[in-house]
């Protein structure tokens, strides 16, 4: 978020520690501050070579990044300043229809969006670009060589039994936007199941600074098989630094993000024979003329 341009107040606040999770995602984890509903951090080693459970873990990671194309879903945002009273003066609110077209394009198909009333912040291209593809963060085989990932321990999340990560970036490139933060990643399904960071680097340049909030994300089991994001929150001050002719100013402000409405809409068509899959061209046993129109829908499966 960058500054309003109309802003001149100088405002004091403390930054404000992430706040709970929302009814929303209470099916998974129950609806508790960052400190409460996580057990003790166990320091111990895992049962298997941390490499080996990176490894794997990324690799599911892949599996899921693969797997979430196959989805369209509800992304909701909300974005609010909150004055010294503690009351809302400001909000951005969306509601988007994410889908994908035949040949695989994304298409983002707004169902409600009412007049942004913010005007102490104004949200930037980074902001937009965060909230589509890095609050809902996805550490897959090949983004993994972009960050130094390292064991911290294991830790009970409600029921859940998680091994915990530190991530962050080897190198920060330039136009480059990277997570800094912590995972927690299920001991049965090696998958993530919270995200706890930044997105980083800030654009900390006086008068001009572009800033994120840190932001926690939790995810469901969705279809019996993989772990998506259902909801993030972020809360918290941002200083913007004087210039410009404008004075210093602190902005507290809070970001929700529910996905919702998670439906898999891609099927699998097998063309088959006499029995024979010929699918991708095969062609048919004893020289036979394969069938032009002979087809058998199934029913779309949990994706493996």
């Amino acid at each position: 978020m960058s500054a309003s341009s109309r802003i001149r107040l100088l405002l004091a606040a403390a930054l404000i520690a992430i706040a709970a999770v929302s009814a929303h995602a209470q099916a998974s984890f129950t609806s508790m501050p960052l400190d409460q509903g996580f057990g003790p951090l166990d320091t111990s080693a895992p049962s298997i070579p941390v490499p080996q459970l990176i490894k794997e873990f990324t690799t599911k990671e892949s599996q899921f990044r693969a797997a979430f194309d196959d989805y369209t879903w509800t992304r909701s945002v909300k974005v609010e300043t909150i004055n010294d009273d503690g009351k809302v003066d400001g909000e951005y609110y969306q509601v988007t229809n994410i889908s994908y077209a035949p040949d695989g394009r994304r298409m983002e198909d707004v169902e409600y969006a009412p007049p942004s009333t913010l005007e102490r912040i104004i949200m930037t291209p980074a902001d937009f670009s965060d909230i589509e593809e890095r609050l809902p963060f996805v550490l897959t085989t090949e983004d993994a060589q972009q960050y130094n990932i390292t064991y911290v321990g294991k830790q009970r999340i409600d029921q859940i039994d998680t091994y915990v990560f530190n991530v962050a970036p080897k190198v920060i490139e330039k136009r480059h936007r990277y997570f800094d933060g912590r995972i927690w990643v299920d001991q049965v399904d090696h998958q993530i199941v919270v995200t706890d960071g930044k997105n980083v680097p800030d654009d900390l340049r006086k008068g001009h600074e572009d800033l994120s909030l840190p932001f926690i994300t939790y995810r469901q089991q969705i279809d019996g098989r993989y772990w998506f994001p259902v909801y993030t929150h972020s809360d918290g001050v941002l200083h913007f630094t004087a210039g410009n002719g404008y004075l210093s100013q602190d902005v507290h402000m809070r970001e929700t993000v529910k996905y919702t409405n998670y439906k898999r809409f891609r099927s699998t068509v097998r063309v088959l024979f006499q029995g024979q899959d010929i699918s991708n061209g095969a062609p048919a046993k004893n020289g036979q003329q394969q069938p032009q129109n002979q087809t058998q829908s199934q029913p779309a499966s949990n994706p493996k």
